[in-house]
């Protein structure tokens, strides 16, 4: 199913949620491209990317690739080998870069190296699905679905990463991102695969 072996490649996407995702997107691929906001070293790429070149289609990958608020120097989940002391910030384009050559996926994957409200401002093209997994603080959370869950084609998918509704398990953006999205009449929320929420769009 995947050109590389999964493991391989940094990040914090479960193997089943990422099944998901591969399975989503080749079915809904060739009704156009798919996006996905937070690619971080490219482990949810790998999986929507290669649907997409299945059918023949392109995946959109929007990062600034600064990191989250929890990747940051001194937070949790920081990574030394992800900082560039040159310039003092976290730098994840290299390593995401080293994932698409891998995987082969230089040909059907479009970085948008931009933060996501930058990379919507003026965005035109109709997507069949749409990932969210950016930054977690209400404010990114809001503005990526703001911004981007529009573009979804009728029989598309809006997919949501870390939902988490007990509040002790997690932080809250991305579970209320999909409460959101289900109160607005637009999308039929399946059930959770772990935190992964997916969302038909009606």
């Amino acid at each position: 199913m995947l050109p590389i072996d999964i493991n391989s490649v940094k990040g914090f996407l479960d193997v089943e949620e990422g099944a998901a995702l591969y399975e989503q997107a080749t079915m809904v691929a060739r009704l156009g491209p798919c996006l996905e906001i937070g690619s971080y070293c490219g482990k949810s790429t790998v999986y929507i990317g290669s649907a997409c070149k299945k059918n023949n289609n392109v995946l959109f990958a929007v990062d600034h690739h600064r990191g989250s608020e929890e990747h940051q120097l001194g937070e949790q989940y920081h990574d030394p080998a992800l900082y560039d002391r040159q310039c003092g910030k976290m730098d994840s384009f290299r390593e995401f870069r080293d994932t698409l050559a891998r995987a082969q996926l230089e040909d059907c994957v479009v970085p948008i190296v931009a933060p996501s409200q930058l990379a919507a401002r003026y965005w035109t093209t109709p997507l069949s699905m749409v990932f969210i997994d950016g930054g977690h603080s209400m404010e990114a959370a809001l503005t990526d679905y703001r911004a981007w869950a529009p573009h979804i084609v009728r029989g598309g998918w809006l997919a949501i990463h870390d939902v988490f509704p007990n509040p002790l398990d997690g932080g809250r953006a991305p579970y209320e991102i999909w409460r959101l999205a289900q109160a607005s009449g637009l999308f039929e929320a399946n059930p959770l695969i772990k935190t992964l929420g997916l969302l038909k769009r009606l």
